[in-house]
């Protein structure tokens, strides 16, 4: 049996909660989000640390607490948010077939969002040798163990080596602390940490070549910059960062991937190139901030509406790539109306000229203050694409020091 909504948000993290509640609150009709964890909120349910925004008093909040706002919001908006229900593929243009805890279902929608996020990759991801002991972690893995079992190192180990080098790796090595592990060291193959890890040594331009230990992790070996191998020892190894979207939904539909990105391709309005699916949040291009996600969760429901209300799906615009040594561009295509960008560099340039050009004629070209960095995306205005040719070829956006 097949039932109908108006919208299906599918992922409750914070760009699907926000997209449900925006829609919810502007008449769009039934709008129901399906979520597969048993919790609503997303990755920012395990991150206790500030950074979400703030409550109406002005207090800084953590992760969970984001978390529980926004499955609040899109609630009291009108939505329905459903846990621990997966959709597992499509049976049609806009009808999802879903595995609930009730059973199989069908549900057909008049417009679908896809804002299924990003996942880190595993270890067997990395291509890193060696057995398969206890003890090898994700940051996600890291901190729903917390969640479910406490701060307790009994769960976790008695000492960890943290792989990488940003911001979520300083993460992982807090939350190791609180458990009271032993931080070993970081190992990143950067050139140098892009934030302070006080207290623990750095390895840089180093990588894991090897993980040691049958039954329990042992130690890591461990290459470094100079092409030394030695063996660093552990009970606990925890990689971190290497984000990339959950696309899997996306690509049982036949939907074109972003290179780079790895994501679906969009226009501004988040539009796919199938009529009625929009794509929003990390499901685009891997990890960015939540807040960050949930904005583009509450953009998209201009163009949701528009669908809704009989507006004709538009042409596929020029599209965008990103070339030299920037990584990705979102969005993919560009439409009559000039866009912002958003960019992220493949590695450290420092004051880089950025170029954006149509069939190898710049659009524009400006030199940018301070310096990019692999792990932050930056926002080029609407002015730096109101020069394009819809009639012409494709759009690139470069960068060189």
């Amino acid at each position: 049996m097949t039932r109908a909504v108006d919208v299906l948000v599918v992922g409750a993290g914070p760009a699907g909660l926000a997209a449900a509640a925006r829609l919810a609150a502007a008449g769009a009709g039934r709008v129901e989000v399906l979520e597969r964890e048993a919790t609503a909120g997303g990755v920012p349910r395990h991150c206790f640390r500030p950074g979400f925004g703030a409550d109406a008093r002005g207090r800084a909040l953590d992760g969970p607490a984001y978390a529980r706002r926004a499955a609040r919001e899109a609630l009291r908006a009108g939505a329905t948010v459903r846990t621990g229900v997966s959709a597992t593929g499509w049976a049609g243009p806009l009808t999802l077939d879903v595995t609930a805890p009730t059973g199989l279902e069908r549900i057909r929608a008049g417009a679908v969002v896809l804002a299924t996020g990003a996942r880190e990759r595993p270890r067997s991801a990395r291509l890193v040798p060696g057995t398969r002991p206890a003890g090898v972690l994700t940051t996600g893995e890291l901190q729903r163990t917390v969640l479910r079992f406490g701060p307790r190192r009994e769960r976790i180990g008695h000492r960890a080596v943290v792989v990488g080098g940003d911001p979520v790796a300083r993460g992982a090595v807090r939350t190791l602390r609180a458990a009271g592990v032993e931080v070993a060291a970081v190992v990143t193959e950067l050139p140098s940490p892009v934030v302070a890890f006080a207290g623990s040594p750095v390895l840089v331009g180093a990588v894991v070549t090897e993980l040691l230990g049958r039954g329990r992790l042992t130690g890591v070996a461990v290459r470094g910059e100079h092409g030394r191998t030695i063996v660093l020892r552990c009970d606990t190894v925890v990689f971190t960062g290497d984000w990339i979207p959950d696309h899997e939904l996306a690509r049982a539909r036949g939907l074109p991937l972003a290179p780079g990105a790895r994501g679906p391709v969009t226009d501004r309005g988040f539009r796919t190139a199938e009529p009625g699916v929009f794509a929003v949040g990390n499901l685009l291009r891997g990890v960015e901030p939540a807040l960050v996600a949930a904005a583009e969760g509450r953009a998209v429901a201009g163009a949701v509406l528009e669908r809704l209300g009989g507006r004709p799906w538009p042409a596929a615009g020029v599209p965008v790539t990103a070339v030299g040594p920037l990584r990705w561009v979102t969005p993919g295509l560009l439409g009559p109306e000039a866009a912002s960008l958003l960019v992220r560099p493949e590695r450290r340039l420092a004051r880089p000229v950025l170029t954006v050009a149509q069939d190898g004629v710049p659009l524009r070209r400006e030199r940018l203050d301070g310096t990019l960095v692999p792990w932050r995306s930056v926002r080029l205005g609407a002015r730096w694409t109101s020069g394009v040719d819809l009639a012409g070829g494709p759009v690139t956006v470069d960068a060189e020091e």
